[in-house]
């Protein structure tokens, strides 16, 4: 069991809540990691194996996101140890609002993670009796459609795009291998289409695809509408390889977005990419960054490349008590122009001092931190 103050450095977390209910077997945990910018933000995520020490991390890597874009939220997360299958979820989903109502909507917003849906963040808000307690909703409620839109893919490959630029790799021809094709990794791959990519690869939790002449994005989509995501790597042209196999496949542009810790110290030795785009959480170990920057291999960071899901909470966050919808025009070119401009400065700033692009990312994030901490007297002056 983490303990969880030992969790605490000099930039949080602030506060740690552990939540229960024993009627419903409801357990949770909630995370404030830094508030100096703004009050906490980051979504909630509902799974079997949530652990105190997991919320902590993903809180940190939200200090660090918000500070990246430059927006003026802080770092939270929160999550539910439960099967988001369960037919008891509402019930939990329910238990776990009330028990935090101290803290939601004041001092933190839920949002959608792993394992909640925009219906779940509309149970939150009626439960709550607060538009303000979660972020979203659906669109009939006026919430920001994040999966319908495909914000955060959409912000990836925008990013990966002016890395590719940066780096002399047009984006045009391409060869994009993608882990994942939920959310995130579906929609990262339309955008890469759009942009004259070639996708070669793409994974479900069922296996993964591979075609070295390209894969019909479009047709997988609509197979996987129609037949669900086994059917996606198993009957679709190409060639059907395990789990993990597209991590290593022949190609430019890798984008591991499914999970986190997937890049290891093996892994890293066997990526074949020029170029890493870091669409999950965390999913690059600190001693794979090493290995790859070792072989001149560009990894941008995940706080950096998925931050248009932040952008797009942004203006949910902006939109909860509103009687009007967020104009999706401006997310999308609000994501565009953030991601691209910010993966340049981070790749230029880590050329400038010799430094991985997750520790220059990082500096420059904590660099902004810092200003507001001392600003509001959390830190001394110098």
């Amino acid at each position: 069991m983490t303990d969880a103050l030992s969790l605490v450095d000099d930039w949080g977390p602030e506060k740690i809540v552990v939540v229960t209910h024993r009627r419903t077997g409801m357990k949770g945990v909630l995370v404030i990691d830094n508030t100096a910018r703004g009050m906490g933000k980051g979504g909630t995520r509902m799974s079997p194996t949530v652990t105190v020490d997991e919320v902590a991390r993903l809180a940190r890597v939200m200090t660090w996101k918000w500070a990246s874009v430059d927006l003026f939220y802080g770092g939270a997360k929160a999550g539910i140890v439960a099967d988001p299958a369960s037919r008891d979820k509402e019930a939990i989903l329910r238990a776990f609002a009330r028990a935090l109502s101290n803290e939601v909507p004041r001092e933190y917003v839920m949002g959608l993670d792993m394992g909640l849906t925009e219906s779940d963040a509309a149970i939150i808000q009626d439960e709550l009796g607060d538009r303000g307690a979660a972020v979203g909703t659906p669109e009939h409620l006026g919430g920001v459609a994040y999966d319908k839109l495909g914000v955060t893919g959409y912000g990836v490959a925008e990013a990966a795009d002016a890395a590719a630029q940066r780096q002399g790799l047009p984006l045009t021809g391409a060869r994009v291998a993608i882990q994942g094709f939920g959310a995130v990794g579906s929609a990262a791959a339309q955008r890469f289409t759009q942009l004259g990519a070639t996708v070669v690869a793409v994974s479900t939790a069922h296996g993964a695809l591979h075609d070295p002449s390209g894969l019909d994005v479009e047709a997988l989509l609509a197979s996987r509408e129609e037949h669900g995501d086994h059917f996606v790597t198993r009957h679709g042209p190409g060639t059907t390889l395990a789990s993990g196999a597209e991590l290593t496949v022949d190609c430019d542009v890798l984008v591991p977005a499914a999970l986190q810790d997937v890049i290891d110290h093996a892994t890293a030795h066997e990526i074949k990419a020029k170029l890493v785009v870091e669409g999950a959480n965390l999913p690059t170990s600190p001693e794979a960054q090493g290995i790859l920057a070792q072989r001149g291999i560009t990894v941008l960071p995940d706080f950096v490349a998925n931050a248009g899901g932040v952008v797009a909470a942004a203006f949910a966050m902006d939109a909860r008590y509103s009687g009007f919808r967020p104009d999706t025009t401006a997310i999308f070119e609000t994501i565009s122009t953030r991601l691209r401009a910010n993966a340049v400065t981070v790749l230029d700033e880590a050329e400038r001092r010799d430094a991985t692009p997750h520790a220059a990312g990082r500096a420059l994030a904590e660099q902004r931190v810092r200003a507001a901490m001392k600003s509001k007297g959390r830190i001394a002056r110098d």
